[in-house]
């Protein structure tokens, strides 16, 4: 079989199984948030927490419960890291440096799993599963009641308030990432990923040396961190480890993992304001968008120049021989469109153009379809000013769900789609600037700032991978990384809860005939266009100046 009918194959059956999944599961998620009715767990939970689940929020005291829990874990997580060296199941490991200990709390916290160290020589036990794996849950359980909570603002009309922060943050956890994470955890397991807590052993000896591995809880950390599209690996080469991801089959498991709920979230958004078809309209772009970039991406990876790749049949440079080109290209494109960050391949060894396609997908707002309620909440963000442009050009008020989007709520939309680029630009800038930039670079040229510009757009977007030929284990890129992923995470959340406020106090506008269909094709070719011009017009001096360079230049 040749490797571009493997290809084609992969993706047809991760397009059935992804298919065959987004109804139940989207149907099932709408239920959860919509239901009045406590577990008997969750109960012991919110009387652990003193939290009551009953009581609606407004936005600023939904916000305050987002960034109050978020700053408890950011401390939590720090100490775990800091007193590692005193805890049980350290594996003989030291204390994190102060530096590192930020830049992961701050990384895995804000979803985004961005790792300046190696996990399997530097974390222990305890605070792989006690710390990180912790953080995956809870991480994108935050990101999934946001974007429910953007969800309300459209259902709900002449009320501010949005639902209760701590009951959607504790059932999306135990209802949702849970179940369907024990069961991958399993599927892992029967394909080949390890589940202990073995300590470190010798394996063999090689050049003069010896090789010691360690083995721990893997499979259950890597079925969450895929799931919750955190990225987080339990060892340092990630998905490309036989030990996270040992075959084919688990390769092609763990996508479909990293897609099934930013997928099935648009039909929970369809139920939860009472129309699918405007669930099937942001599907309709997320798939679009998603088709279009990992066609693109297996050409770039496919069309080989000179010997030395006619002979490997395409750039198999820092690629896992049991993975190929295909699965590769379609997992690369599956973690950079959404902030999982997971890697199963060497992004710095992709050809300049498919290096480009991983930046652009990540500077697209990872949207489509995005992280775990992130990816929704971002595109509903989009289809705001996909319906404000449409306005102008008509020249009436627009209009979307039944909701006029005024002056007060394009601020929040533009606010939220700026933050991001000016993070991602401004600190590239700086780290360009200061000489001891050049010292982590592995590379010059194109390829050097892409690798600068890559690390930025990773932490800023809560992505998390990385070209991995910068070191970025240096105090100023500890810092100035661990501060972009906080702002890149909760800046933009702050518009988004102001925005479902405001929608949620409205009246809702009955339909005329100026209304703009959001519902049909020619809204999601709007809503596409919309999502391309407004990236490309804000990232594409700084393409120019790394992957494109590159690719033009090879």
């Amino acid at each position: 079989m040749s490797p571009v009918l493997s290809g084609v194959l992969q993706f047809l059956a991760l397009a059935v199984a992804l298919g065959l999944a987004y109804r139940p599961l989207g149907d099932y998620m709408a239920r959860v948030y919509s239901s009045d009715k406590h577990l008997r767990v969750e109960k012991w939970i919110y009387k652990a927490i003193g939290a009551n689940p009953s009581t609606e929020m407004r936005w600023p005291a939904y916000l305050r419960g987002v960034l109050a829990f978020s700053a408890v874990s950011v401390l939590f997580l720090y100490l775990m890291q800091r007193l590692q060296g005193s805890l049980p199941g350290s594996l003989g490991f030291s204390s994190i440096d102060p530096y590192q200990a930020f830049n992961t709390a701050a990384s895995f916290v804000a979803n985004t799993n961005w790792q300046s160290y190696s996990g399997e020589q530097a974390m222990g036990h305890v605070v792989q599963t006690g710390g990180l794996a912790v953080q995956n849950f809870v991480s994108a359980a935050v990101g999934i009641a946001v974007a429910v909570a953007l969800v309300r603002g459209f259902a709900r009309s002449r009320t501010g308030e949005l639902g209760n922060f701590w009951s959607d943050l504790v059932r999306g956890t135990v209802r949702i990432l849970l179940p369907i994470s024990v069961i991958g955890a399993i599927v892992l397991v029967a394909c080949g990923a390890i589940q202990n807590f073995s300590g470190i052993h010798e394996v063999g000896q090689f050049m003069g040396g010896s090789q010691q591995w360690n083995g721990g809880a893997v499979a259950s950390q890597e079925a969450i961190k895929e799931l919750g599209t955190n990225g987080g690996g339990y060892f340092n080469a990630n998905s490309a480890h036989p030990f996270e991801n040992p075959n084919g089959l688990s390769n092609l498991f763990e996508i479909f993992l990293i897609l099934v709920i930013p997928l099935a979230l648009t039909r929970t958004f369809g139920r939860m304001v009472g129309s699918v078809k405007q669930g099937y309209a942001i599907l309709a772009t997320m798939v679009t968008i998603w088709v279009g970039f990992t066609v693109l991406m297996m050409w770039t990876e496919f069309a080989h120049h000179g010997p030395a790749f006619d002979i490997a049949g395409g750039a198999m440079e820092g690629k896992e021989t049991r993975f190929g080109i295909s699965g590769s290209a379609i997992f690369s494109v599956a973690t950079t469109l959404t902030s999982t960050g997971a890697v199963n391949s060497f992004h710095s060894s992709f050809t300049g153009f498919g290096g480009g396609i991983q930046l652009l997908g990540m500077q697209l707002g990872e949207i489509a379809p995005g992280g775990t309620g992130s990816g929704l909440y971002g595109m509903l963000i989009m289809a705001i000013i996909a319906v404000f442009i449409a306005g102008l050009m008509v020249g009436r008020t627009p209009e979307y769900l039944g909701k006029k989007i005024g002056t007060r709520e394009i601020k929040f939309a533009a606010c939220y789609i700026l933050v991001t680029p000016a993070l991602v630009l401004i600190f590239t800038g700086i780290a360009m600037a200061m000489p001891s930039t050049l010292t982590s670079m592995t590379n010059s040229g194109a390829h050097g700032f892409s690798e600068v510009l890559y690390a930025y757009t990773s932490g800023a977007n809560n992505n998390g991978s990385a070209f991995a030929g910068l070191n970025a284990n240096t105090p100023w890129f500890n810092t100035s990384i661990g501060l972009a992923m906080l702002l890149g995470r909760f800046v933009p959340m702050v518009f988004v809860l102001a925005l479902a406020g405001s929608l949620a106090e409205q009246k809702p506008v009955p339909e005329s005939a100026g209304t703009l269909r959001t519902n049909k094709p020619l809204f999601t070719g709007l809503l596409v266009g919309t999502v391309m011009i407004v990236a490309g017009l804000t990232y594409f001096p700084a393409l120019a100046l790394g992957p494109l360079a590159e690719g033009l230049a090879s």
